[in-house]
């Protein structure tokens, strides 16, 4: 089973930045995908950015394209989220994901069957 483990986040003033951290331990190499989805108060589930091991390729939501940024490295099961020009709006719980399926669609929370425990970040005006 493998389990995820988010670092980072925290308070940032509108136009700061912030990053964010993620670990997968047990069951390790097995992962096919990591991604970022956050929730604000009150709202879904919604997603992030995501990172392909085999191919390495990236995937924004259209809200935060051209701001934040994922890395990750495949043989550590790491992946960082780096956030900047952040806005009131990017407030929320952000959550790590995992998934060691193929080919699902990236950005839907039912791919992913491993999740960490989600980190607060707070952007204020």
């Amino acid at each position: 089973q493998v389990q995820l483990l988010e670092s980072g986040g925290g308070l940032a003033q509108a136009g700061g930045s912030l990053r964010l951290s993620c670990a997968a331990s047990g069951g390790t190499n097995s992962t096919t995908v990591m991604a970022w989805f956050r929730q604000a108060l009150g709202k879904d589930r919604e997603f992030v950015a995501a990172i392909a091991w085999s191919t390495s390729n990236v995937r924004y939501a259209r809200s935060v394209e051209g701001r934040f940024t994922i890395t990750g490295d495949d043989a550590k099961q790491t992946s960082n989220l780096e956030m900047n020009s952040l806005k009131p709006e990017d407030t929320a719980v952000y959550y790590c994901a995992a998934t060691p399926y193929y080919g699902r669609t990236y950005y839907y929370t039912g791919t992913y069957p491993y999740w960490g425990q989600g980190t607060p970040v707070t952007v204020s005006s």
